[in-house]
């Protein structure tokens, strides 16, 4: 359907928008004005876009369209780039492993997924993978020692890219014989009586620091309270009463207990895949589009149990899966 559009177009393009006029894009794209001119005309005739608006003053005035075009566009040519560098990577036999960290809060369904879509580039590929927190995962990948991780959200650090490829909704956890356990829907007084169950702040500071802001937000102040380092530990705390919890929605199983959105929040918990900015394995870049291309519909809500699943990872990884629990 859209056969007649070529990579120049993008660039072409791209340039007229960015500047805001073919004369000023011509010194950035190093071709005459009549091709630009001539391209960007083809392209807008094809796609029945309309990119920009001419001026008076021989400058052009963008679109909302072409406004989204600069992204959009800039995307389409950064994929081409780093496909042509897995692909020459490849080749040359540069890609000897990927080593994958993840975090044991992630949903181990988007580390198989992930692991599935590096195998289908590079079948021959082996992979090793490597369990741990957030900011030992992030350490390890600038050191090196992992060429990729999957963690939770907050990350902060200039050096790693940071690419969000899921966002599951923080609901609450409790057990199903529990007076609350009727109830559709839990108001924040709910919690302030009875969430003490976390996630251990030393696992992931910046994360319990961000709930325990969204927590004060809704009138939900939290003094005391049981830690555990798994969200099977947490689940296991709260069927042993030691409170509610909040943790990601589907990724409970256990018939005595239940799960509960809280009214007047959208929370979410954030999963990324980080990689070294300026080092890193040329398929990682490529590896992560196809990842949010996968999954780009709602998250998958498995049957399958959490012990189910381990031994899933175990059968791909035995040498180095570590056992959460």
């Amino acid at each position: 359907m859209y056969d007649w559009a070529e990579f120049r177009h993008f660039k072409f393009l791209l340039a007229v928008l960015k500047h805001k006029g073919f004369r000023a894009a011509v010194d950035h794209v190093f071709t005459a004005q009549p091709n630009l001119s001539k391209y960007a005309k083809e392209f807008q005739e094809q796609s029945g876009l309309v990119l920009f608006r001419k001026r008076k003053d021989r400058r052009v005035s963008l679109t909302e369209t072409g406004i989204a075009f600069l992204s959009i566009g800039q995307g389409v040519l950064e994929a081409r780039d780093e496909a042509f560098a897995a692909l020459l990577a490849i080749q040359r036999g540069e890609i000897r492993s990927l080593r994958l960290g993840c975090s044991p809060y992630a949903d181990p369904a988007v580390f198989l997924a992930t692991c599935e879509l590096h195998r289908e580039m590079v079948p021959s590929c082996p992979i090793r993978a490597a369990y741990s927190e957030t900011v030992e995962l992030a350490e390890e990948v600038l050191s090196g020692e992992l060429d990729a991780a999957i963690v939770i959200m907050p990350v902060k650090d200039q050096r790693l890219r940071i690419e969000t490829i899921r966002r599951d909704r923080l609901v609450a956890c409790l057990p199903s014989d529990h007076p609350c356990a009727i109830k559709a829907t839990l108001q924040p007084s709910d919690l302030q009586e009875n969430l003490a169950v976390f996630y251990d702040p030393q696992q992931h500071p910046l994360a319990h620091d961000e709930l325990k802001e969204r927590l004060v937000q809704i009138g939900v102040i939290v003094k005391e309270f049981s830690r555990a380092s798994h969200p099977t530990e947490m689940c296991e705390l709260v069927k042993q009463g030691y409170g509610f919890a909040l943790i990601r929605e589907g990724s409970v199983s256990d018939p005595k207990l239940v799960t509960r959105p809280i009214a007047g929040v959208d929370w979410t918990v954030e999963t990324a895949i980080i990689y070294n900015q300026q080092q890193h394995l040329k398929t990682v870049p490529v590896l992560v589009r196809h990842l949010k291309n996968r999954l780009t519909a709602p998250a998958s809500r498995s049957n399958q149990s959490t012990a189910n699943t381990r031994n899933a990872l175990a059968r791909h990884f035995p040498e180095k899966v570590k056992n959460p629990t």
